[in-house]
């Protein structure tokens, strides 16, 4: 039977669990898995559940636990674990994050349809060519801006992507931009935030003596690098180590975090509330 995976936030209020098992036991379904967390600061209530049905219309299913938890107005969707959320790639030269999702992707490892990847550079429309995935290279200056999101913008609706991955794309997104794809889109930043802002952050965490390195995975928002928080790590370092030793290791860190916020986000298991995210193991 086809695998299921509900996701759903509304207000926190007795029932919610109630109407949507019993309406998924009535259809026959079978819960595999199930996710849930009461957000006392928001008063939001979020939860996954995996099930499988012999219902093969994901749209059904979703209608009817809409119709069955209406008085709790969620946010609902349903969609079937064998059809994946489509990824457009955004790069600009450096290919580190890329090609490790590429490669988790090729290998079966990340549960995404990868539909294209944008640079505002030419130089790694080879290395998507070997993975038979469309490049499409928009050049970026302060005069193309405005033109080179609305190429963006259609690129998102032919295609029907879900989600926009910034894959160490060096180009900052203009607010509208932003606003339009709230939610919609990842960022890996080259710290354990809050942290080194600007040029050679490598630079300047060695030359402040820290002895953490990190990177963190976040919803790209309108305040450049302060947006929610999906997945963060961390690597120790000490005064042996070197700029250049620093950024070979932040590069790692960036790929796994990356990659794990990718996965986390295609498997349903990030909810965004306000500021601040509930992400489920």
């Amino acid at each position: 039977m086809p695998i299921h995976i509900l996701t759903l936030h509304c207000p926190d209020q007795p029932g919610i669990v109630a109407a949507i098992t019993q309406t998924l036991f009535e259809r026959g379904a079978n819960i595999l898995d199930n996710a849930q967390f009461g957000d006392v600061p928001s008063g939001e209530f979020c939860m996954r559940t995996r099930f499988e049905s012999a219902d093969e219309d994901a749209a059904e299913i979703a209608t009817a636990l809409r119709m069955a938890a209406a008085r709790f107005a969620p946010t609902l969707d349903v969609r079937r674990e064998d059809e994946p959320p489509r990824l457009l790639l955004m790069v600009s030269k450096l290919d580190h994050c890329l090609v490790d999702i590429l490669q988790r992707w090729h290998a079966g490892e990340l549960p995404v349809d990868i539909s294209l990847i944008v640079s505002n550079h030419a130089d790694l429309a080879t290395l998507a060519a070997s993975y038979g995935i469309d490049f499409e290279h928009i050049a970026v200056t302060a005069d193309t801006k405005a033109h080179a999101e609305q190429r963006l913008r259609a690129a998102v609706q032919a295609r029907s992507i879900d989600l926009i991955v910034l894959a160490r794309y060096m180009q900052v997104l203009s607010p509208e931009l932003t606003r339009e794809f709230n939610g919609r889109v990842i960022n890996i930043h080259h710290s354990f935030l809050p942290g080194f802002k600007g040029a050679k952050p490598y630079h300047q965490a060695w030359d402040r003596g820290v002895k953490l390195i990190g990177a963190t995975a976040h919803f790209v928002t309108d305040e450049l690098d302060e947006g929610p928080i999906i997945d963060q790590d961390v690597h120790r370092v000490s005064h042996a180590d070197t700029p250049d030793t620093m950024r070979i290791i932040g590069k790692d860190i960036e790929r796994t975090v990356l990659s794990r916020a990718v996965k986390a986000w295609a498997e349903g298991r990030v909810f965004l509330l306000g500021h601040r995210t509930v992400v489920f193991a």
